[in-house]
């Protein structure tokens, strides 16, 4: 009897626990969610610094490449300010795109700085879809992608474009967007993006970026080097280069605004 007793005990027991383990088991949203909050996570810096080359490649494999420099300064808890400014050829010298970041699921704020005219032109909801400076990068794929502004969903785990396992999530928008979703890969070992899939509205395949050549700056803060987006629609592509990345340089916030861009920052 007292080994009957024991029996049935383990065998209630089990079952508590399985389901407790039903209860308490993450759903595909909640780990897509939980896998896009651990990208980013660091020790913190004030501001940063960088330079980079943007390569832009025609259907037929031509090139054309533009200098730009780029500083951003955090604000608040998840908020910023950030402008990138082309430094060569003289044709976009001094173009310059300021971009404000809020927190909360709020709509960043962006506007563009032409030097030719001497004005300076606010990128609205609807335009956020449109090329930046004719690359194939579009205006909102230049904002910082807080895990507020979208909801999420896990896919699967797959091989990352550089080796090793990859979190594979899908994540849809939830302000103004030109794409239905974007499918990320997002690395295990140090949950660094590897590679973007952009959908359209129609849910077809738009673009792919590639993002690689990560290295840890400081000892803290990883930060590629370079991405490769892939328009599959138009042929083109551009790349993005970054180098020579200085943290808590001391940037002032009050010199990313758009006053300061009039004034040519």
């Amino acid at each position: 009897m007292f080994t009957t007793l024991i029996a049935r005990t383990t065998a209630l027991v089990a079952v508590l626990a399985l389901g407790l383990g039903a209860a308490s088991a993450e759903t595909t949203q909640e780990k897509g969610l939980r896998i896009a909050q651990q990208v980013g996570q660091e020790p913190g810096f004030r501001d940063q610094a960088a330079q980079g080359e943007m390569i832009l490649t025609t259907r037929n494999g031509q090139t054309s490449t533009r200098r730009f420099e780029a500083r951003s300064v955090e604000t608040g808890p998840d908020e910023g300010r950030s402008v990138l400014t082309f430094l060569w050829p003289g044709d976009i010298r001094n173009t310059a795109l300021l971009t404000h970041s809020h927190a909360g699921g709020q709509d960043d704020d962006q506007w563009l700085y032409l030097p030719a005219v001497s004005k300076v032109r606010r990128i609205t909801s609807s335009g956020r879809s449109g090329s930046f400076v004719g690359s194939e990068f579009a205006y909102e794929d230049m904002v910082d992608q807080d895990s507020d502004k979208y909801d999420f969903n896990w896919v699967q785990t797959a091989p990352c474009p550089a080796g090793g396992s990859c979190d594979v999530i899908d994540r849809f928008p939830k302000g103004s967007s030109a794409y239905s979703f974007e499918r990320v890969w997002i690395d295990q070992a140090r949950h660094l993006i590897q590679k973007v899939e952009y959908y359209d509205r129609r849910e077809a395949h738009l673009k792919t970026m590639v993002v690689s050549g990560y290295r840890q700056h400081q000892g803290k803060y990883w930060r590629a080097s370079r991405m490769e987006m892939s328009n599959h629609l138009t042929g083109k592509g551009t790349t993005l280069t970054w180098d020579n990345f200085r943290f808590n340089q001391g940037v002032n916030p009050n010199d990313l605004t758009v006053n300061s861009l009039r004034k040519g920052l």
